[in-house]
């Protein structure tokens, strides 16, 4: 039995551990800072069993070489970036079979927040990094809104019971834009509910499933009439296709 848990980190980030309950040996995702991780691993009696990595910012690698130091592991990491101790470089169409833990992952690529980015989805879970937010998405630091857009389209596409394991604890503030995006999406209201009280009383908002995304998430939603027109009330201009309307949601949002 593998035990998904969050490893708080930084101001708003959230590492993400898969602990085997039988070898007590877990994997974890994008550290960023090693002291929680390592800090976790005693406390829990578990050994580190390998690292996996969904883009190179410094606050999703920046405890990779630490780590190192304590366990000879493997570190799989996007192809397309540079990411320190990788083992393992893998792209769209790999799948990663983490050694004693029956897990398969297929590696999905998701470019947009960063050129390489990529993300890790089986076993009913997806870990995508910056890419997907509850509620929102990553900004788009090197890549297009073109590739943005496909990206999230193709998590929009996965099973609707597929949890979700993004990077940060963004959910309330992106709900409440969501919001002004769609005021009149009475799912949204009741999930903004939610998370204010869950948020108020210091509670983890994810993992949540790629089903709420798509009843609630603007940026899984360009296609959708109730979005384009909240988007096209925005900018003051028609916007002929949902790539149109992503880029005026996600300029919108950056100034939000």
């Amino acid at each position: 039995m593998t035990d998904v848990f969050a490893i708080p980190a930084f101001s708003d980030n959230y590492i993400w551990m898969l602990a085997d309950a039988d070898s007590h040996r877990a994997l974890v995702v994008d550290p960023g800072d090693a002291a929680p991780v390592q800090e976790t691993l005693c406390r829990r009696g578990l050994s580190l069993a390998g690292i996996l990595i969904t883009h190179h910012h410094p606050d999703h690698v920046g405890g990779v070489e630490a780590l190192l130091a304590g366990w000879d592991v493997p570190v799989w990491g996007p192809a397309g970036e540079r990411i320190p101790g990788r083992t393992h470089a893998v792209a769209g169409g790999d799948t990663v079979r983490p050694e004693g833990f029956g897990l398969k992952f297929a590696v999905i690529e998701c470019p947009g927040h960063t050129a390489g980015h990529i993300a890790y989805y089986g076993n009913g879970m997806l870990f995508c990094g910056d890419t997907l937010f509850a509620g929102g998405c990553g900004r788009l630091f090197e890549g297009t809104p073109e590739q943005m857009h496909a990206s999230l389209s193709r998590f929009a596409g996965l099973p609707g019971d597929t949890r979700v394991y993004c990077a940060h604890e963004y959910t309330l503030a992106n709900l409440r834009f969501a919001a002004a995006v769609e005021p009149d999406n009475t799912a949204l209201q009741e999930r903004l509910e939610g998370v204010r009280a869950a948020r108020e009383i210091g509670e983890i908002t994810l993992p949540s499933t790629i089903a709420e995304e798509r009843a609630t998430n603007p940026f899984l939603r360009c296609d959708v009439d109730s979005v384009r027109q909240g988007a096209e009330g925005h900018t003051g201009q028609a916007l002929p296709d949902p790539v149109a309307v992503f880029a005026a949601v996600r300029a919108w949002k950056d100034r939000f």
